[in-house]
């Protein structure tokens, strides 16, 4: 499985694999229960977690290298909650990602990936994704 393959959904929470796409929406699957679903473009908006990166003040950093740095640092530095407190959740991406750009990365933002993280580690996932990417390179 590879980040492409991976998409949020708004309006439902997690992470699906896509499926199929038709051209009226995609057929995504959970990742739990394997269950497809169709999911309307009318209704939902998609975002491909391959897609996903963080600015810098330079450029931007892919969400699988976020992935790779907060899985490697786990150990020594525990990955924050996303319900952690604002101050912690900063404190946090500043260790991660030392120059992502204060002001074009919300807090909002910091929030999705650490959901999108665990939920990932929650099903073991990471390491493949991580390994598919680093296969990609």
């Amino acid at each position: 499985m590879k980040m492409d393959d991976l998409v949020s959904v708004s309006g439902m929470s997690g992470v699906y694999k896509i499926n199929t796409s038709r051209s009226n929406g995609l057929v995504v699957d959970d990742l739990d229960t394997g269950k497809s679903k169709f999911c309307s473009m009318r209704r939902h908006q998609f975002t491909p977690l391959g897609t996903v990166a963080i600015y810098t003040f330079s450029d931007t950093v892919e969400l699988s290298v976020v992935f790779k740095t907060m899985f490697d640092i786990q150990s020594k530095t525990p990955v924050v909650s996303a319900s952690a407190s604002k101050e912690e959740i900063t404190s946090y991406f500043e260790t991660i990602i030392p120059e992502y750009d204060r002001d074009k990365v919300y807090l909002s933002d910091m929030k999705k990936v650490l959901k999108w993280y665990f939920f990932l580690s929650e099903r073991n996932l990471i390491e493949p994704l991580l390994n598919a990417a680093d296969e990609e390179e």
